[in-house]
């Protein structure tokens, strides 16, 4: 918990003290990634072919790897569709805007690294940072889906074993798919994490691919539910977002046909709020990383605040070394 409280404080001390410059980065670049994902989620309601097909394939897969029919595959069924229908419609902007976002957030611990001056950096300087996050992003988009295949892998190692040894009741049943939506959720949230660190890792260090998510794992190793601590504020507030977007926004649509002036500025400051929680989040894990890069350093010692604050990119990048 020592931890997590250092890395949460020095990430909001951060923020504020470039809350000029971080605020321009969430209304220029994160903010039509932050518009495209509330967006993506708005247009499952008018997309019902395309999420019916999509469900409908992945009930044909649960039923040939011998799932049973419970109400847990079922949400399984429907969120899975509704996650691939919101990610292929936001892909575009995230591997823009969003890592756009990220570069330069990047650059502006790697150009103040003792929080001197934080300011939005020339576009040419951040700008040679993005083709290393482009490359690491595609890559984890392979490493989530493996993650995904895992999962369901084991869920179907379990169900089947339970139905080998007769354990068929409503009561086992309801057991596994509890067992089953745990073992999915710590799989999933652990994946995100270490695909989120490696893409800061590549800015960081200037590498790419699987080598960033290898270093992620060694940097993570030991301290998962640190990472999966830091990430649940953030996660939860964007999710509060974009519930309040579906329901102040889309409902009021979907009831008068048209957006008044008052809800579309109603719109502006959800999604604005939205950018912000974003690039805390992508702070958060800039912070993280430095943390986890001065205790390898230090060999695990604490450290005061001050110290591991002001260490150089390349001591960083040494340590890997």
């Amino acid at each position: 918990m020592g931890m997590t409280r250092d890395v949460i404080r020095s990430s909001l001390n951060g923020f504020f003290k470039g809350y000029q410059a971080f605020t321009t980065i969430a209304a220029i670049f994160v903010f039509p990634a932050s518009l495209s994902v509330l967006l993506s989620e708005s247009f499952i309601p008018s997309s019902t072919s395309v999420i019916a097909a999509l469900s409908i394939r992945l009930h044909s897969l649960f039923q040939a790897a011998g799932f049973p029919e419970t109400k847990f595959f079922s949400l399984l069924n429907i969120k899975l569709s509704q996650t691939i229908f919101s990610f292929c419609m936001s892909l575009p902007f995230t591997l823009t805007f969003l890592l756009l976002a990220k570069s330069c957030v990047i650059q502006i611990f790697r150009d103040s690294p003792r929080y001197g001056q934080l300011v939005v950096p020339h576009f040419s300087k951040f700008l040679p940072i993005y083709p290393s996050l482009f490359s690491t992003h595609i890559f984890n988009i392979f490493v989530f889906l493996s993650s995904n295949v895992t999962t369901l892998s084991l869920l179907f190692l379990l169900f089947n074993g339970a139905d080998l040894f007769g354990l068929k009741s409503d009561a086992y049943v309801i057991l596994l798919s509890v067992i089953g939506a745990i073992v999915y959720s710590v799989f999933i949230a652990t994946t995100t994490v270490i695909c989120n660190l490696a893409t800061i890792i590549s800015g960081m260090e200037n590498c790419d691919g699987y080598i960033s998510i290898l270093k992620a794992c060694i940097l993570t190793r030991g301290r998962i539910a640190t990472a999966l601590a830091l990430a649940l504020p953030t996660n939860i507030g964007m999710t509060i977002m974009e519930a309040l977007f579906q329901f102040r926004i889309m409902r009021q649509y979907r009831i008068s046909g048209n957006f008044s002036p008052a809800i579309m500025w109603e719109a502006f400051s959800i999604t604005y709020i939205h950018s912000i929680l974003m690039v805390i989040e992508i702070i958060v894990s800039c912070m993280y990383y430095r943390r986890c890069m001065l205790l390898d350093c230090t060999n695990g010692e604490e450290e005061v605040e001050e110290e591991w604050r002001e260490l150089q990119p390349e001591d960083k990048a040494s340590c890997f070394v």
